[in-house]
């Protein structure tokens, strides 16, 4: 049921409560966009168009999330996998990009595709598919960062092993201990308020692609052309080599899809409410990060391939190939002074991630998603930013670390659906804007970032869909034959398994505190049914209806 007309003293409490935010910038517009979609900010923005693009190149990763993830292709596929399955993975990851970032730009609120998830279907239906939205978007964050961080430090140990000429030995304990470490130093920078946070990550985006350009420069000019590799095997039949141990050559070559889908495209969206001119800036940033990660790492992975040396002597002491190849053509010092460089990409992937992650736990519970009665929906008045949401991330995010102490099996199982997981929070949204397009209860209003209702946007929406299905079954395939329990992909099971656990949830418990995305408008909250009613939330077409004030 939608709330009556509020009363004029309703009005004036909503418009003094967003005043000490407002008064303080020139960010009306972005603020009245907020009230109208149903909540009071509670954020500054100090995010400019710079830092909110660097910010989304940071969490693409790019020279490190190559390097973190080139083993897959080129040990599965061969080198032509990893050339040709980067460029084919990034043009459809461009489709969903663009989707994203359409919807995005409609609902530019912290709580990301979760908040649109709910708004895009009939009002029935909002609770339960903002629940599993939000559980699965949550829940992929968590382990994105948590998986991010223990590559990061995966990647100084392999430096260690490489500096120390393989007389080095990294131990579980020492993996953990390290990854411990790193993720609670993220979450004191994440401590920092937002202008602190605006300022620091700007320069992300130099260090990123800077890095990037420097290594395929380098690596050019350290290599005799006489040692450099044919087209042949860089683009060719010769550069298909299938080591999967049973899977035919097809599939191989499919595997090294595994480096290209990245994760966390949504994670500019998590910080919309603390960017300026968010409707058009945040929907941009993730427009250029897509496809400026997929056209200069595409660029980056042929450049590595072509001078990668020959393949039976890699993955090397360190078990990274990349840094392996470094070493080959720059020597040690050199490789190790870059790959501290990339490994600052990594660190810049990390503290942007626990940023965005902490900022959808916050929305969710704002929106009493989650069983705290509020606790992590709340903004620090010293900083303005959600620090308990920020520990949450951080102290949570260690756990799923600390089974490679037991098993590193249990914790590459946990790890594994982090992709499949937020791919699906992905499309479930995207789905239903197309599907209750004609739904008298949904009106999707447009974003200044729009792609139209014509075939280039039904086009976009219905590839990246299709495409994200695919490779959500080569994301469940087990990746080496024969299947045992070290070789086994847990990734299925387990996302499958939190789907179910996540609805046995909203069925016992959840549906009494959960009622979908919730305003908190006190003038809304005051005229408006118990428990926020069956239309809790006001749609941006509602705006009218809800009278917003003007700040």
């Amino acid at each position: 049921m939608s709330p009556p007309r509020p009363q004029l003293a309703d009005k004036k409490d909503a418009q003094a409560d967003t005043r000490s935010i407002a008064s303080s910038s020139d960010d009306s517009g972005d603020d009245n966009k907020l009230l109208e979609i149903g909540y009071v900010p509670s954020f500054k923005r100090e995010f400019s168009n710079l830092a909110t693009i660097s910010f989304a190149f940071s969490i693409m990763g790019l020279c490190s999330s190559v390097a973190t993830t080139f083993n897959s292709p080129l040990l599965l596929g061969g080198p032509a996998s990893v050339t040709w399955c980067w460029i084919l993975g990034a043009t459809m990851c461009f489709t969903l990009g663009a989707s994203i970032a359409e919807i995005v730009s409609a609902f530019p609120t912290c709580g990301g595709l979760y908040t649109a998830s709910a708004q895009l279907v009939p009002k029935k239906h909002r609770p339960i598919v903002g629940w599993v939205v939000g559980w699965l978007n949550i829940l992929g964050q968590i382990l994105g960062l948590s998986s991010t961080e223990f590559g990061l430090a995966n990647m100084i140990w392999a430096a260690v092993v490489v500096g120390k000429d393989g007389d080095f030995t990294v131990t579980p304990g020492k993996t953990v201990g390290l990854f411990a470490g790193l993720l609670i130093l993220h979450g004191i920078l994440n401590c920092l308020a937002t202008r602190q946070l605006a300022r620091l990550t700007t320069g992300f985006v130099f260090v990123n692609i800077g890095a990037t350009l420097i290594i395929i420069i380098v690596l050019l000019a350290t290599t005799p052309r006489s040692e450099m590799h044919s087209a042949a095997y860089v683009f060719g039949s010769e550069g298909i080599v299938n080591q999967t141990g049973g899977w035919n050559t097809g599939i191989a070559f499919l595997f090294g899809l595994l480096s290209v889908q990245w994760t966390d495209y949504d994670a500019t969206a998590h910080i919309s409410e603390e960017v300026k001119r968010a409707a058009y800036a945040a929907p941009s940033a993730i427009f250029i990060a897509v496809i400026g990660t997929g056209l200069i790492g595409w660029l980056l992975n042929i450049v590595v391939v072509l001078c990668s040396g020959p393949l039976e002597n890699l993955p090397g002491p360190s078990g990274s190939a990349f840094l392996e190849i470094m070493t080959l053509r720059m020597g040690k010092p050199g490789a190790l002074f870059l790959w501290a460089f990339v490994c600052m990409t990594a660190f810049f992937v990390c503290q942007t991630a626990l940023q965005a992650a902490s900022r959808t736990v916050y929305a969710f519970s704002r929106d009493k998603g989650l069983p705290d009665g509020g606790y992590f929906g709340h903004v620090s008045t010293w900083t303005q930013t959600p620090l308990r949401a920020i520990w949450f991330v951080t102290l949570i995010g260690i756990l799923p670390g600390l089974l490679e102490l037991a098993s590193s099996i249990a914790v590459n199982a946990i790890f594994a659906m982090t992709a499949m997981a937020l791919d699906l929070s992905y499309i479930i949204p995207i789905f239903f804007r197309r599907w209750y397009r004609n739904h008298p209860e949904v009106k999707f209003v447009p974003g200044p970032f729009y792609m139209g209702d014509g075939w280039v946007g039904w086009f976009a929406n219905v590839n990246c869909i299709l495409w994200t299905l695919f490779v959500c079954v080569i994301f469940a395939l087990p990746t080496v034959l024969p299947v045992t329990g070290a070789t086994m992909n847990y990734a299925a099971p387990i996302t499958g398994g939190v789907i179910l656990l996540s609805l046995v949830w909203y069925a016992i418990g959840g549906h009494r505190h959960y009622k979908g995305p919730q305003s908190n408008r006190p003038d809304l909250n005051n005229a408006s049914t118990p428990a926020g009613g069956d239309d809790a939330l006001v749609a941006p077409h509602d705006a009218e209806k809800a009278q917003v004030p003007v700040l």
